[in-house]
């Protein structure tokens, strides 16, 4: 695993201001990618902004190093944080937001593209708000985007991470609220994505990063079913970086390219012979035909009109 390059990098001091079970839990999860001989891992966030990416970053450092608004995304382009503890770095990089207008938005796509050349991720973050809206054409527009933007095994790297997740509807359960939210997007991305096998896993995890959140006997921030959330995440990120997926390098070569660019490329050559054969050559003939039945009528017309009239 490549060490990644770092706009700045501190030591975690926010670590210390994490409750004690939750410190306990993330040394020991650390301690696993230790024996494994990982240094470090780079964390890419993405997603539509104004999901709550910024406050990840701070809950998963115990401390404020990303602006955070409730209304709109910060982020107008790549930032990097960086934070070590013990000999292990954490990499995270915030990105703006994908969407804007009501589609998506492929200027701040490239951007991001662009800033990452060079560098190697580990994991990719994609954050959706849990109450967020149910999977509709602008989602399936953003996954496809991703997919050509990074080609589709970006996918096998990615966590989805829903925010928001103390807020759910009334009416229906919190697990069963939350089975429904989890599978209709892991569903989507699997379709979108064009993977042919169903059986992928994209693994989620609840987050809540509000003032609100619940907290347990040790201040831990819990989920309305009990569960400390903060160690999930970095159990799941332990697991994904152990496991067998390679970890994904940003070549020059991505950019201005894609997974569906790069099929254009390879057919435009065949569909301008075909339409050569099927359509133009066609087209050509007939008016060549056309052209020789007018000359041979005029043709004959002269020679009508240049003969002598018999009385």
């Amino acid at each position: 695993m490549a060490m990644a390059q770092s706009d700045s990098q501190e030591d975690w001091t926010g670590f210390h201001y994490l409750p004690a079970p939750t410190q306990t839990a993330l040394h020991g999860l650390l301690g696993k990618l230790h024996n494994q001989n990982v240094g470090n891992m780079t964390i890419l966030l993405l997603g539509r902004g104004g999901v709550g990416k910024s406050s990840i970053i701070n809950s998963l450092f115990g401390e404020r190093v990303a602006a955070v608004s409730a209304f709109q995304s910060e982020t107008l382009r790549p930032c990097l944080y960086s934070r070590s503890k013990d000999g292990f770095t954490i990499n995270i990089i915030d990105t703006p937001g994908l969407t804007g207008a009501g589609g998506v938005d492929e200027e701040a796509l490239a951007i991001i593209r662009r800033y990452l050349v060079g560098k190697t991720i580990d994991a990719v973050l994609y954050v959706e708000r849990l109450d967020g809206p149910r999977e509709d054409q602008l989602h399936k527009k953003l996954i496809r985007a991703i997919s050509q933007a990074f080609g589709r095994q970006v996918w096998h790297l990615v966590i989805i991470l829903f925010t928001h997740a103390q807020i759910h509807p009334e009416d229906v359960s919190y697990p069963s609220f939350v089975s429904t939210r989890s599978a209709a997007l892991q569903s989507a991305i699997l379709k979108e994505a064009c993977f042919k096998r169903t059986n992928i896993n994209v693994p989620f995890v609840l987050v809540e990063n509000g003032s609100c959140c619940r907290v347990n006997a040790d201040h831990e921030k819990i989920l309305p079913d009990g569960r400390v959330w903060l160690p999930l995440l970095f159990e799941a990120l332990v697991e994904l970086i152990s496991g067998p997926n390679e970890s994904m390098v940003v070549d020059e070569k991505l950019l201005g390219t894609g997974e569906g660019k790069q099929l254009g490329n390879i057919w435009m050559p065949i569909a301008l012979l075909a339409q050569f054969f099927f359509i133009w050559r066609p087209i050509r003939k007939a008016i060549e035909r056309d052209l020789s039945e007018e000359t041979q009528q005029l043709f004959s017309r002269g020679l009508q009109a240049g003969q002598p009239h018999r009385d």
